[in-house]
């Protein structure tokens, strides 16, 4: 709910500034009620669409450095109550409550006041006369008047088909749903602005169509400020003196060129794209499978037939024989240290004779040094980071790992989200002292989830770090971690 609030007032800001900047004093009114309303509506939409951007992880680590979600996945469940949280959304219920409960009221008043008096068919609406000393303000379809200005014929035909604009362009809906929203977002004062912006809009349509069809604009104009004092009866209804300030009077008078409608309308095509771009995309791992990549005609499947039937003999840093393994087995380096297959000449065999070599197979026996002399190349530089498959001695969390499950489950704290599910996954390096560095999020589940898991993981314990052939080295290291709200 908070990334919701968050991502939407983002929008919602933005694309109002826009237009009290770029759209509100150029006369192009009818789009500016379509850009208002689908200001709001796409604010309240973004939130919900994820743009996922595939961020594709190395195959180092990808393939060869994911811990198995059997050893290396850790269940967070919060069962506490959140006395806190209940508070909060009592309170945001109490207050909806109140103001809805205003919101019908006012309706229900109008509706009411309607049906009560003398009504009167007009054009496409409906005159409602009323005792009150009042301007003439409109709901749907009703107009409501003063009875005495009525049948003393005190009401200018210019205040009449203002009145009946905002009847034929139903320009209550607007009012009615903004409102709405006003009841639910309470607590968000943008749409107070909103409200403004919308109903001076429908002024200006108002006006707009006045004048062109009576095209007396100062006459239209001294009428609006000799009617300018009396205050407006009901919030939701559209009333003639709403916000009579200069911007109304200079607007009747102004003109906008095609050119430029069409400039200013264009330049709110790349606001939209970023706003999307910013709040929408979300970057993802790609999972790749290593089984896929690999094809009978690749030459790697060549070379696991040529040492099918071979064993491979590994010595240790003293030259000694530590442990036999098939080719399967080898680690990286390991098959870094295997004899070249291919004779010792200048000239190398070509296709076929290297097919020749292929099918006679390997010896049956192999042995293999990194540590020889002329082996050495295949020795990593002294920060290069291993995998945990590339490694003799894996590194772990002292104590064992469910120890650092439970280190984890202490420490992180969840959200206040309920029926929040999923797993966060964390890329990490253990240092040759056990450190933790180079802590990474790739994929959470929003909520922050992703940003607390790499804080606990900065304030965890040294692990006991990976070895290879003895020596620690640096190791790269992943984690899911479940997260999950409520009782389990």
């Amino acid at each position: 709910m908070i990334d919701f609030l968050i991502k939407s007032s983002i929008s919602l800001f933005v694309l109002l500034v826009i237009y009290h900047l770029a759209l509100e004093n150029e006369k192009m009114h009818q789009f500016n009620r379509f850009y208002l309303l689908f200001a709001i509506a796409f604010s309240l939409t973004i939130p919900l669409v994820t743009i996922e951007v595939i961020q594709e992880l190395a195959t180092a680590v990808t393939t060869q450095a994911t811990v198995a979600p059997e050893e290396a996945t850790t269940r967070i469940i919060k069962d506490s109550v959140d006395y806190w949280t209940y508070s909060i959304y009592t309170f945001y219920i109490l207050i909806t409550s109140i103001l809805l409960i205003r919101f019908i009221t006012n309706i229900l008043k109008l509706r009411s006041k309607a049906k009560s008096t003398t009504r009167i068919d007009y054009k496409e609406a409906q005159l409602v006369l009323v005792k009150e000393k009042t301007l003439p303000y409109t709901f749907l379809n009703t107009i409501f008047i003063n009875e005495m200005d009525y049948h003393n014929r005190k009401i200018e035909d210019e205040l009449y088909t203002h009145e009946l604009i905002h009847v034929t362009q139903k320009h209550t809906l607007d009012i009615l749903f903004i409102e709405t929203l006003k009841v639910l977002f309470w607590f968000n004062p943008v749409f107070i602005f909103y409200k403004k912006a919308i109903q001076l809009n429908h002024e200006f349509l108002a006006d707009e169509k006045v004048v062109q069809s009576y095209n007396n604009v100062p006459f239209y104009q001294n009428l609006l400020l000799a009617k300018a004092n009396a205050n407006p009866t009901y919030y939701l209804a559209s009333n003639l003196n709403y916000s009579v300030t200069k911007k109304r009077l200079i607007m009747m008078t102004k003109t906008t060129s095609v050119t430029r409608a069409v400039l200013k309308k264009s330049m709110l095509i790349p606001v939209v794209t970023a706003l999307l771009f910013l709040l929408c995309t979300k970057v993802v791992a790609q999972e790749t499978n290593v089984k896929k990549e690999i094809t009978p005609a690749k030459p790697g499947n060549l070379i696991k037939t040529y040492y099918d039937k071979t064993t491979f003999k590994i010595k240790d840093e003293k030259g000694k024989v530590a442990s036999e393994k098939k080719y399967n087995e080898l680690t990286p380096i390991e098959k870094r240290a295997i004899p070249s297959i291919l004779p010792k000449k200048k000239e190398l065999p070509t296709n076929e004779e290297l097919l020749g070599i292929l099918s006679k197979g390997a010896p049956e026996v192999i042995e293999i040094d990194a540590y020889d002399s002329k082996n050495q190349f295949v020795q990593k530089g002294e920060n290069e980071v291993y995998n945990t498959a590339g490694i003799t001695e894996k590194p772990d969390f002292p104590g064992g790992i469910m120890e650092f499950y439970k280190f984890v489950g202490n420490n992180f704290k969840i959200p206040e989200q309920p029926n929040l599910k999923g797993k966060v996954y964390i890329t990490f390096i253990v240092e040759k002292d056990g450190s933790l560095s180079d802590i990474k999020n790739i994929r959470d589940i929003g909520f922050g989830t992703g940003e607390e898991a790499i804080r606990v993981l900065k304030i965890c314990p040294k692990w006991i770090p990976g070895k290879m052939n003895g020596v620690p080295v640096r190791v790269m290291y992943s984690l899911p971690i479940t997260i999950q709200s409520g009782k389990a």
